[in-house]
C-alpha cells in the first residue's frame, strides 16, 4: 500500500500537468479496487453517492461527516487510488469546515471541495438553491488551509453559481477562493463553453467540472482551459444497484443461481477481494513450518 501522502502527490502531479482526466466515480473499497486496476489516475467519492451507499438515501444532507469519514476511510483503506472527495459545505460553518477537514486527512483523502452552498434546505425553500455570500465561501477555504496537517492534501474551491446565478458569478467566486489560498478550483454546472471560457480566464488554478453540457465533453478542449478533472457523472452506483436488482429479481422468480447472467467471474472476484495478498499471509503467519 502506499502512504497518503503519495497518493496527495499523485492526484497534484494530475492537477499540474497538461492534460484532462475524467475521475473513476467510486463509492466502496470494492469499487475503489477495480478503478485502480482499471488505471484510473483518481478516484472521485462524491457526497450524493455516499447518501446513497452508507444511508441508501438521497442527497438532502442526512449523511453525517462521521458517516462521510468513515467510508473514505474504508475505501483509502483497502486501495491505493487517489481519492478526491466531495465534502459538500463542510457540515456547517467555517469552525465545521476546520472539523472536516481534520476527519478526512486522517481518513486519508488526497484532496476535497467545500463549496458555497448554502446548505442544509432551508426551511420555506426546498426547491431553490441558494448560495452563502462569497465572504463565507472564502472563510471557509481559508479555515480548511489552517486545518490541514499536510501541505500536499489538496483543497478545492468549489461552486455551482453557474448554475444558479451565471457565469459571471461563478468567475468572481473562483477568483476569491483562488485569493484564498486554494489549490484549485471546481465549477459545477456549466453547460455552454463561453461560460467555462469566463471561469478560465477569470483564474489560473487548476479546474475540475462537473455537470458540463454534453457538447463541452471534450478532454483536448477541457485541457486547454485548464480542466484537469472532468466528471462523467456517477453511473457506476447505478449500474451496481441494476446489477444488483436483476440478480435478485432473477433468484425469487426461480431462476437457479447457476444460470445468472453477468456474473462476476471467479478471477475477477478473487482479484477484487485482492485474494492472493491475503492467501500469501495465510502461509507466512498462520501455517506451520
Amino acid at each position: 500500500m502506499i502512504t497518503a501522502n503519495t497518493a496527495r502527490k499523485r492526484f497534484r502531479d494530475v492537477l499540474n500537468g497538461s492534460a484532462c482526466v475524467h475521475p473513476g466515480s467510486v463509492f466502496d473499497p470494492v469499487s475503489a479496487r477495480i478503478a485502480e486496476d482499471l488505471g484510473f489516475e483518481v478516484g472521485m467519492f462524491a457526497g450524493s453517492i455516499a447518501s446513497l451507499t452508507v444511508l441508501g438515501a438521497p442527497d438532502a444532507i442526512l449523511l453525517t461527516l462521521t458517516e462521510f469519514a468513515d467510508q473514505a476511510r474504508r475505501i483509502c483503506r483497502a486501495s491505493n487510488l487517489a481519492l478526491m472527495c466531495d465534502a459538500d459545505h463542510g457540515y456547517g460553518n467555517a469552525l465545521n469546515v476546520m472539523r472536516t477537514v481534520e476527519e478526512l486527512e486522517n481518513a486519508g483523502v488526497a484532496g476535497l471541495s467545500i463549496e458555497d452552498t448554502l446548505l442544509p434546505m432551508q426551511f420555506g425553500s426546498p426547491d431553490k438553491v441558494e448560495l452563502v455570500s462569497i465572504e463565507e465561501g472564502t472563510g471557509k477555504v481559508k479555515a480548511a488551509l489552517d486545518a490541514r496537517q499536510d501541505d500536499d492534501l489538496v483543497i478545492v474551491g468549489r461552486t455551482s453559481a453557474a448554475a444558479i446565478t451565471d457565469a459571471a458569478d461563478a468567475a468572481r467566486r473562483l477568483k476569491a477562493y483562488q485569493a484564498a489560498g486554494a489549490d484549485a478550483l471546481f465549477a459545477v454546472g456549466v453547460r455552454i463553453r463561453a461560460d467555462l471560457d469566463v471561469i478560465a480566464d477569470a483564474t489560473d488554478l487548476p479546474l475540475i467540472v462537473g455537470g458540463i453540457g454534453p457538447d463541452m465533453m471534450d478532454r483536448d478542449y477541457l485541457a486547454s482551459r485548464k480542466v484537469r478533472l472532468a466528471l462523467q457523472g456517477h453511473q457506476p452506483f447505478a449500474a451496481a444497484v441494476e446489477a444488483i436488482h436483476t440478480a435478485l429479481k432473477a433468484l425469487r422468480d426461480g431462476t437457479p443461481p447457476s444460470d445468472l447472467k453477468r456474473i462476476a467471474s471467479p478471477d475477477l472476484m478473487k482479484q477484487a477481494m485482492r485474494s492472493p495478498s491475503f492467501r500469501d499471509r495465510v502461509r507466512m503467519y498462520l501455517q506451520e513450518d
